[in-house]
């Protein structure tokens, strides 16, 4: 069982390497984490939560931070309304609005009320719209996304028995068909490329 919980944590950490180098993820920016800890067990989501599979992907998530310097915010289930669990320092500096709710397996998650005991001042809040994610079990996360969502197709395609997405962020496009969106040394340069987009 250690060597199956320690390869979790492992693949957290690699998703969010990945994530980083694809999705342009710095230092500072913000990663929303939804997981279904039921899912990663191969049981429906909301049915069968543990702390066990929640502390290797928290792992995951705490090793990586050490090395790349983003902050992660922990999505709850929708019995809190998917609020979403953070650092007061960093819900302050945003501007993100509290909510007065204590996140418990049977009410927020078991990975929310795992990741809310760990973090130094922990607070919930109602919405944000950050820079990226990680799905771990269909959790539905794209609500937290700031526009425009781009999804990534990473190298780990399940966690356990959950499926993994991730995604990524863009400025939105805007001016039409005379608009540049890459600096360059000669500002009337004409027929710069687009940043890539994706469709379905």
């Amino acid at each position: 069982m250690a060597q199956d919980a320690q390869s979790i944590a492992d693949q957290v950490e690699l998703l969010l390497e990945e994530l980083a180098v694809t999705g342009g993820v710095r230092a500072g920016n913000i990663i929303v984490m939804g997981v279904s800890t039921s899912e990663v067990q191969g049981h429906r989501i909301g049915t069968s939560g543990t702390e066990k599979v929640a502390e290797q992907i928290y792992e995951g998530v705490r090793k990586a931070q050490a090395r790349l310097g983003f902050h992660a915010v922990w999505q709850c289930c929708e019995h809190l309304n998917r609020a979403l669990v953070v650092e007061r320092e960093i819900a302050e500096a945003q501007g993100w609005t509290e909510v007065s709710a204590v996140p418990v397996p049977k009410a927020g998650g078991s990975m929310a009320a795992y990741a809310y005991r760990q973090l130094n001042e922990p607070c919930l809040v109602e919405a944000v719209q950050v820079h990226a994610g990680i799905d771990i079990g269909e959790t539905m996360i794209g609500m937290h996304l700031r526009p425009v969502a781009v999804p990534l197709r990473p190298t780990i395609r399940s966690i356990g028995q959950a499926r993994v997405n991730m995604a990524m962020t863009r400025p939105r496009l805007i001016g039409g068909a005379r608009a540049v969106y890459t600096a360059t040394e000669d500002s009337g340069t004409a027929g710069v490329k687009a940043p890539p987009t994706s469709c379905d």
